[in-house]
């Protein structure tokens, strides 16, 4: 446990948005993970331990046969699918961290559009086991995504997830998710109905109605988490100004998706900062040798998040079939669907969307005209087995971002 005294040096009150939230946790776990290879199995008795604790206490506190029943159901889920992760905690054990984010944020409210959605910026209950180390950081994003989920900002969950992988690159954390997710949601059950133990034995109908509503919705969206799912993978094909990264975002908010940015993860194979402009110290991260270190890591990643169940899409303009053969086999090889989408627009408007970039980004709009003429003729049109998979979709029409969305929807069903 660290000594540190977090409460001193923080304000009175934190007030963050998404925006800024998620670069605070994401450094704030990247700078506290502990060293604890030394004790192989750490990570699984932490899990184990917290599951135990929030297990007995719910049970304590329900007094319905039918609850205690699925709260048994979700016990053995947990159980079994704590054994199967082993490896994947165990491997993890130099991420530990010695407390939650919570603990030395103690006064942080989370914020969307000055609405305040919770006290706590990640809702994590810090009376209770769990804010304490050991823990994974997949446990704190857990809290965040539950906060979210629970009070029916769905929208926000799945913009909080992208918004944090795409910032830490931890695309092995979304598989623990579910175990820490349904932990979660047994942490805010027993909470629910803590009020009403404390409340003392006055006949309160009306705090008995409103904690059993609590628990049983905690208990239902764990129930949820536990189900298995056939996740879809969405290639975007397009070149500059097409539109991919616009309309990719919308499946984000829409469908849940991951989306994997191939600028993004270009600069982090290369040890450069995601959210970096440029490349820095002559490294030349265009060439074909990084363009191909490049789709193997999207390929990864997007390998690992459809494991986790997660929907991915792929922000990249995937010019070769190589290219596009290496991603859709990460789905097809898992028996997954995969839908091909290529952005389009008439050559006007790819021109004015590009100039009109280049002058927000201060770059000679020579420069990337001339990158979009490169792009236009490297471009390898599609095979016959690809176009059974393929959609597209010319994003000057009004109503684009609903066709999208419900083309994937449509497919997948």
């Amino acid at each position: 446990m660290s000594q540190r005294q977090p409460h001193e040096t923080l304000p009175r009150e934190s007030d963050l948005d998404l925006a800024s939230l998620l670069p605070s946790l994401c450094a704030w776990h990247g700078e506290h993970g502990q060293d604890t290879e030394d004790d192989a199995s750490l990570a699984t008795r932490a899990v184990r331990e917290r599951m135990d604790l929030e297990v007995q206490a719910l049970e304590s506190l329900m007094s319905g046969d039918e609850d205690r029943l699925r709260l048994s159901d979700l016990a053995r889920w947990l159980d079994e699918n704590i054994t199967r992760l082993d490896p994947l905690l165990n491997s993890r054990n130099g991420l530990l961290l010695p407390e939650s984010w919570a603990r030395a944020h103690p006064c942080s409210r989370l914020l969307d559009e000055g609405r305040v959605l919770m006290a706590n910026a990640i809702d994590r209950d810090l009376d209770g086991a769990g804010a304490e180390g050991p823990l994974d950081p997949a446990s704190d994003v857990a809290s965040l995504l539950v906060g979210l989920e629970v009070r029916d900002e769905g929208r926000l969950s799945h913009q909080a997830l992208d918004g944090y992988l795409r910032l830490s690159g931890d695309y092995e954390l979304p598989r623990l998710l579910p175990v820490f997710r349904v932990i979660e949601c047994l942490s805010g059950a027993r909470r629910a109905l803590r009020r009403r133990a404390e409340a003392g034995d006055d006949e309160q109908p009306a705090l008995l109605a409103e904690t059993m509503s609590a628990c049983r919705r905690y208990i239902e969206l764990a129930e949820r988490y536990t189900e298995f799912r056939f996740p879809p993978l969405v290639i975007g094909v397009g070149v500059a100004g097409s539109g991919k990264s616009r309309f990719t975002r919308t499946l984000v908010s829409r469908l849940g998706a991951i989306r994997l940015c191939s600028d993004v993860e270009r600069r982090r194979v290369h040890g450069i900062h995601p959210q970096a402009e440029r490349s820095e110290g002559g490294v030349d991260i265009f060439s074909r040798a990084a363009t191909e270190r490049t789709y193997r890591r999207l390929a990864k990643c997007a390998g690992a998040l459809l494991d986790a169940g997660l929907p991915v899409c792929i922000d990249g303009t995937c010019l070769k079939r190589e290219q596009r053969d290496l991603l859709r086999h990460q789905a097809e090889g898992r028996g997954l669907p995969v839908l091909l989408i290529s952005f389009e627009a008439d050559e006007a408007t790819l021109e004015r969307r590009i100039t009109k970039r280049a002058a927000r980004q201060d770059v000679p709009a020579e420069e990337s005209l001339a990158i979009l003429a490169r792009q236009c003729e490297a471009f390898e049109d599609f095979t016959d087995e690809e176009r059974l998979l393929l959609v597209r979709l010319d994003t000057t029409a009004d109503n684009a971002a609903e066709t999208l969305a419900g083309l994937i929807q449509e497919h997948v069903r």
